[in-house]
Formats: C-alpha cells, structure tokens, sequence
C-alpha cells in the first residue's frame, strides 16, 4: 500500500508503495463521460469467464484492496487478492516467483485456462515480470495496472538517498528507482509482449508515481489518464482502488468494451 512516510528511510521499517514514470504511449481522449456506473449486459458475460486477481502493492494487506474486489464481485467476477510476499519489500522477481505459482493453484481450482491481473503500484511491476520473464503470457487474458511505476519514480530515488543510499535496504524500493538494473531488464524489447492485452491507469495526483507518465506502457498498450476524461477528478495513489471513476474504466477494460469512464462514479 502506501508509503507516505518517507522521511524515516534509515529504519528497515519504512513501507513504500511507489509506483511512476515513462514515455508517452496513445493519445488519450478528453471529454467527460456519462456512462450508468451499473454494469453492461456485455460487461457481466465478460465477468463470467476469467478469473480476476488483484495483485497488491508494496506494504498493502490484503484487506485494503477489499474495495476495488467488492465492486468486481458485485458485478459477477470471480476475484481474489494477491498480498506480496513480505509485504513486497524484497526482490519483485521473487514475487513474480510467487505470484505464478499462485495463478497456477488458482487455474488447477478453478478450471480456468487464463486469468485477468489487476495490479496496483509494485504490484503493476511484479505482475508484468511474470508476464514477461515466467510464462505468463501464456496463462493471463488482461493486464491493468493502477499506478505502477513502469519506468520507475523519482520517490523511490529520493527514498534511496534518505536511506542510507540504498532504500535502507528495502530491495523493492531499490528496483523502482529510475534507472535500475530491475527496470532495465523489465522494459528492454516490446513493452507488451504475447497475446496479452495491456493497459494502464494513473492519475495527476499521484503523489507516489513521478513523473506521474512513468506508469504508462508503450507498444500498444491502452493507457488511461483520469483526468483525461474527468478533469476535475481528483484522484491519489491509493484513490486509484478506491475511486469509482476509476473502477468504471477498469472494468471497461476488463469486458473489452470501450473506455469512457463515468465521471460521476462513486
């Protein structure tokens, strides 16, 4: 989850959820939607197919992304969330491990052949490794990412310096800084790579992903911006899986239908 205490880096204790950075990918439309905040006939059939996870970020338990599972829930998806090993505090290639082992316990439970990922913040970034570098090509549908410091944020940076020079020692914190060996293996080739569909959300106000375009993909991927649709939606970090402007586009995503998300969601 959130980190928004930096300030105390020089103890291991200090949690940090960031996510941020990048190169512009689509242009993105800007007129506010209207669009009912129920769910679509097309977007309840779509529900009923893959399995949906949502894969947390860096310090987030399980129970703070209860929100966003609730809402997919009530529109018909079969959800679970995926808590980071550690909280996500060590190696995110490690997590990466763990999630794939995750998603093949869930498919050989559910059947499934794919899944959908929903990931928030690091969550984003270990979600995308697994898809890249373990297979998960093969075993994911959908890709959204919320928040998540694709190219890395100068917070993670900042957080570095503070701590000792090296995130006191949180290795999670160390790979998202801007210009890691992590995101320079994360982000060489094709940003989206196999049959997976991709995209992005962030948010202006993201005050843990900066420069706030860092969390975009490039290579195809269908990248949101809020405020895009909904200038005066105002929309933080951790908003991002609580905000129902914001769930109304992932959802969207999810059922393959267009992207106009509701302005007026709540």
């Amino acid at each position: 989850m959130l980190l928004r205490t930096i300030l105390a880096a020089t103890t291991a204790a200090t949690v940090l959820l960031v996510p941020a950075a990048a190169q512009a990918a689509a242009a993105e439309p800007a007129a506010p939607s209207t669009t009912a905040t129920v769910a679509t006939a097309a977007e309840r059939a779509a529900a009923a197919a893959d399995p949906v996870i949502v894969v947390g970020g860096l310090s987030g338990i399980s129970i703070a992304y209860e929100p966003i599972a609730a809402r997919l829930r009530a529109d018909g998806y079969r959800v679970s969330i995926f808590q980071l090993p550690n909280l996500g505090l060590g190696d995110i290639r490690e997590s990466a491990r763990a999630l794939s082992s995750y998603v093949d316990r869930l498919r050989a439970a559910t059947g499934a052949a794919r899944v959908d990922l929903v990931g928030h913040s690091e969550g984003g970034l270990v979600s995308r490794w697994y898809v890249k570098y373990l297979g998960g090509a093969a075993t994911v549908d959908q890709y959204v990412s919320l928040g998540s410091p694709q190219y890395g944020t100068y917070v993670a940076n900042l957080v570095a310096v503070l701590g000792l020079g090296s995130c006191a020692g949180v290795i999670a914190c160390q790979q998202m800084t801007i210009g890691s060996s992590f995101l320079a293996d994360l982000n060489a080739g094709d940003d989206t790579p196999g049959p997976v569909r991709w995209a992005t959300v962030r948010t202006w106000q993201d005050e843990l992903v900066r420069p706030v375009d860092n969390a975009l993909l490039a290579d195809g991927a269908t990248n949101i911006l809020v405020q895009a649709w909904c200038p005066l939606r105002v929309v933080g970090h951790l908003g991002l899986v609580l905000d129902g402007t914001t769930y109304t586009a992932v959802r969207q995503v999810l059922a393959g239908a267009p992207v106009q998300p509701n302005c007026f969601a709540v």
